[in-house]
């Protein structure tokens, strides 16, 4: 039998006018055979800093008071081999010019997903996919994805992309790993400093990766992969 992926996908700043240009999307994969305890050690990593199971990790929460357990998920992330990310950066998503190509901005969301997502995917294996729910719009894009990921590599019986799923983001732990190192990338390159704690992440993210957060790195690097994206000229690709 092939072996079964599952993939943790976010996004942060992705909204068309929120007047933040920019725009960072990504995944957390793990063998589904782990998940499981990949999961159990994020919750002993919560315990061990008296946070209860329920508490959310997300980037937004990062503070002075919670940094030491913040800088425990990101050196959990980098010692589990199991655990790899893949991020797509977009420095400036105001010079996109959707109706050059008959789209609106949700329809480059989600291909901006399959750019993500295409270099993940192993014809080889199955993956289960899941994304935050966003709105009630979701679910008609979700099964277009679902759609174009399987046409992409033949795979019309769904053995290789198995499922993509709305899920809470509070029902995963590996889905909230996900938001803290889109989150760090994107606060990077905004070019932020606002927060002293949050400067601490990135700098260990950057330390334990050996990556600047802001140039694309090798394609094939497994572990902490990142595509700083342009938009052709004339805007609006892919």
């Amino acid at each position: 039998m092939s072996e079964v992926y599952n993939v943790y996908c976010d996004e942060s700043c992705h909204l068309e006018h929120d007047g933040i240009p920019t725009m960072v999307i990504g995944a957390v994969w793990c063998p589904q055979a782990a998940s499981a305890q990949i999961c159990q050690g994020l919750r002993a990593i919560k315990a061990r800093h008296g946070l209860p199971t329920a508490f959310e990790s997300k980037w937004t929460k990062v503070s002075p008071g919670k940094l030491p357990f913040y800088l425990d998920l990101v050196d959990y992330f980098f010692t589990q081999d199991g655990l790899h990310f893949r991020g797509v950066l977009i420095p400036d998503k105001r010079v996109l010019d959707h109706t050059v190509r008959n789209q609106t901005h949700d329809d480059w969301y989600y291909k901006m997903f399959f750019v993500l997502l295409k270099e993940i995917i192993d014809p080889a294996c199955a993956y289960r996919i899941y994304f935050d729910i966003k709105d009630t719009r979701s679910e008609q894009k979700r099964a277009k994805l679902e759609e174009v990921l399987r046409n992409h590599r033949y795979d019309f019986s769904g053995q290789i992309v198995e499922r993509v799923q709305q899920i809470r983001s509070h029902e995963s732990e590996i889905m909230q790993l996900a938001d803290l190192l889109i989150g760090a990338v994107c606060y990077k390159n905004r070019n932020l400093a606002t927060s002293k704690a949050k400067l601490a992440v990135i700098a260990r993210i950057q330390e334990r990766s050996g990556k600047s957060l802001h140039r694309t790195t090798w394609p094939k690097e497994s572990k902490f992969n990142l595509l700083c994206w342009q938009a052709e000229s004339g805007g609006g690709q892919p």
